[in-house]
């Protein structure tokens, strides 16, 4: 495993995204969680009114899209075509909900990206993280997205390790990566492209792409059936 494992370019289809344009000119997926913000209001008032509706401030949602009459939204934020807000969730701002995502009951966002079908539909929390295309978090995982000791992030790989300069900084998940019910991914966890994480998980560092994440002393590589 190299550093090479942890870049945006062996992550993300960027065609799966509203927010390719942020992702141009950077290395590593980290480096756009203090973007977020500024790039959605820049991006939102660009935006079709034919296709998406202002809902309040710097919140855009297409029409397409389902919102539950429960649902809280704060800006800045973009909800894509046929994505799915449901019963009381909680969009605290500075979220980018893709085409065709769920963002279920009780699932709680804070400063994401969340790529094309996307599913986050019951009881996460996804803090300062960006889940690739068709990425799936079980019931009940989270994304944890501040060290108890507070001190900055540090995303550690079995022979490398980046340091981020952040305090904040969730999950980077690959595209198609399955989480399991009741995880837990720790600050800085990097979760490759089609990797599985098996339920109740206490995951940290770097998962590689098409692996099962068992424990932290068994992570085997997929058969290729």
């Amino acid at each position: 495993m190299s550093m090479e494992s942890v870049m945006i370019k062996n992550l993300y289809n960027l065609d799966e995204t509203i927010a390719a344009e942020l992702f141009e000119g950077k290395t590593y997926p980290w480096e756009l969680l203090p973007l977020i913000k500024d790039f959605i209001i820049k991006l939102g008032n660009t935006l079709d009114l034919d296709e998406y509706d202002k809902i309040g401030e710097n919140i855009w949602a297409a029409k397409s899209a389902k919102i539950a009459p429960t649902a809280s939204i704060n800006g800045p934020c973009i909800i894509g075509k046929d994505a799915e807000i449901r019963q009381c969730a909680f969009i605290r701002g500075n979220a980018i909900v893709g085409e065709g995502a769920v963002v279920g009951n009780s699932t709680e966002l804070k400063n994401v990206i969340l790529f094309n079908k996307v599913q986050v539909p019951h009881y996460n929390y996804v803090g300062d993280s960006i889940l690739g295309y068709k990425a799936h978090m079980g019931a009940g995982s989270i994304t944890s997205n501040v060290k108890s000791d507070k001190k900055l992030v540090v995303v550690h790989g079995k022979d490398f390790a980046v340091e981020t300069g952040m305090k904040k900084f969730g999950a980077m998940l690959g595209d198609n990566v399955e989480v399991g019910c009741n995880s837990v991914l720790n600050p800085g966890t990097v979760v490759g492209r089609n990797s599985n994480i098996y339920p109740l998980s206490c995951v940290r560092g770097v998962v590689p792409e098409n692996s099962i994440f068992k424990n932290k002393d068994e992570i085997v590589t997929k058969r290729e059936d």
